[in-house]
């Protein structure tokens, strides 16, 4: 468990205090686009009210609140499932890596209503129209750091 603790509690911090020196500190809610290695990388304020790529968004305060009760609801059962299928320190360290990510986008939806987005990444002559965060990788790394690292026991 100690593993699970320390990879949620490093993951949330370092997605907020980025977030925070990204929006706040570089005034991104403000100026909205840096360039940092065009076309390659580059910060984009996104405020997203939806899921994945703006799904499900819109400016209903009960959507903001059904999707922080979802995650909270994805965190549980993460934890339900460490608990009842004692994954090894990979595992646990995937759930807790996503468990950090879910926490960090949960407290944007709380402070600022929608989720921080500023990770713009293009490549290769195509234009990537959508922006991310660190929460947003640490869910998809710790998702499939579980499915990886799940205890695979043959039923009796």
């Amino acid at each position: 468990m100690r593993a699970l603790l320390c990879a949620t509690t490093i993951v949330f911090v370092l997605d907020q205090v980025i977030k925070w020196w990204v929006v706040q500190v570089l005034d991104l809610k403000t100026v909205y686009a840096i360039d940092v290695l065009p076309p390659y990388l580059n910060l984009r304020m996104a405020w997203n009210r939806g899921i994945n790529f703006g799904l499900f968004s819109g400016d209903d305060d009960g959507t903001r609140w059904v999707l922080i009760g979802i995650a909270i609801a994805i965190v549980v059962f993460v934890l339900f499932w460490i608990w009842r299928d004692r994954p090894g320190r990979l595992g646990m360290l995937s759930a807790g890596i996503l468990i950090g990510g879910a926490l960090g986008n949960v407290v944007d939806r709380v402070v600022y209503g929608a989720v921080a987005d500023f990770i713009n990444m293009s490549c290769c002559g195509l234009n990537n129209p959508f922006a991310f965060n660190i929460a947003d990788i640490a869910i998809f790394v710790g998702a499939a750091g579980m499915v990886v690292f799940a205890d695979r026991k043959k039923p009796a």
